[in-house]
């Protein structure tokens, strides 16, 4: 006996189908909710689902979240989760790339206040960047006595590279 009325020219779907796409639906859930807010509103989801998402996010009780998280599954049912959750990808993707950015600006800078050789060895793995300005920006560091004004010439000088990366 078939648990689903299901048209004729229908394959039945296994339990065991059926149990993946739910797991896969909750998982996409679960990524989703990880998103900050200005993340999820350029995904553009609909309000529901968003609603439900910044209720989850604001819930502590497991129970009430684990509730919520079924609710999100169902608003996700109704959509194309695959291209939702490629689009999320392509999102935490771009903030790896732009926390890489950040991380290589840190330590261009940190090397370049240090180290009188690095320079050289900046200019050998970036050969298109302009070499004045970074020679200038480091000619204005080492000339500064004052704590402050190291601390802010340092920041003008990471702010340079992490544009310019």
């Amino acid at each position: 006996m078939k648990s689903k009325l299901l048209p004729d020219d229908a394959e039945e779907v296994s339990r065991s189908a059926q149990k993946r796409d739910a797991q896969a639906t909750k998982a996409v859930g679960e990524r989703l909710a990880a998103l900050n807010t200005d993340q999820l509103r350029e995904l553009e989801l609909s309000e529901e689902l968003l609603d439900a998402i910044f209720d989850f996010q604001r819930f502590t009780s497991h129970g009430a979240r684990r509730r919520q998280m079924l609710l999100i599954g169902k608003h996700l049912r109704e959509l194309d989760k695959e291209e939702i959750e490629a689009r999320a990808a392509a999102m935490e993707h771009a903030d790896a790339r732009s926390i890489f950015r950040h991380h290589q600006a840190e330590l261009w800078r940190d090397r370049l206040t240090d180290d009188e050789d690095a320079l050289r060895e900046f200019f050998e793995t970036f050969p298109q960047m302009d070499r004045e300005a970074i020679k200038m920006l480091l000619r204005r560091y080492g000339n500064t006595t004052d704590t402050q004004a190291q601390r802010t010439q340092k920041r003008k000088l990471y702010r340079f590279l992490h544009e310019h990366l």
